[in-house]
């Protein structure tokens, strides 16, 4: 057990000391994934921290590391790195004798962000059955693609469970 830790030790200090180089094409796909997540809410600098964690050939990067691969201020990185992490897109390690923390993608929690996002959905969706209940005005056209709307949610949340069960079995 002690060689395996010795060792993994070593791969690790090894990957810490990997040129922080970027490709233009990886450049090029961190803009992207930052603009496709500004269109899903995120500020810009969140956005592309989210990126760099994603396409580095390295797993795990400091804070200074970050900073400068995206050329952001250090208040930039800090407000993205904390916001990343308070949400549980990222999280950190350290290393024996390194007081740096070290920051990756929090891959193995992709399942709850899923069921997050359907909880979320599910919700929305009981807030727009509130909204047909409540209001008094008739407007044909929305109403019946908002109906539909719904209708697609309750489908949604009903076929999710077995489709993840079907994917699974696929896998295997």
């Amino acid at each position: 057990m002690k060689l395996t830790t010795t060792f993994a030790s070593f791969n690790l200090c090894k990957e810490k000391t990997k040129d922080m180089t970027l490709s233009n094409e990886q450049r090029q796909l961190i803009e992207e994934f930052g603009i496709y997540q500004e269109n899903n809410g995120f500020q810009p600098a969140v956005a592309r921290v989210m990126g760099l964690l994603l396409v580095s050939d390295r797993a795990e990067l400091t804070f200074d590391e970050i900073s400068e691969a995206l050329n952001i201020s250090k208040s930039a990185t800090s407000n993205a790195l904390n916001m990343l992490l308070n949400t549980g897109h990222i999280e950190y390690t350290t290393f024996s004798g390194d007081r740096k923390r070290y920051f990756r993608i929090k891959s193995s929690n992709w399942r709850d962000l899923f069921e997050k996002k359907m909880q979320d959905l599910s919700y929305l969706n009981g807030l727009l059955k509130r909204v047909l209940e409540v209001r008094n005005r008739e407007l044909p056209i929305y109403d019946a693609k908002l109906n539909d709307f719904i209708s697609f949610m309750d489908y949604l949340k009903d076929r999710m469970p077995s489709l993840i069960t079907e994917w699974e079995k696929s896998r295997t």
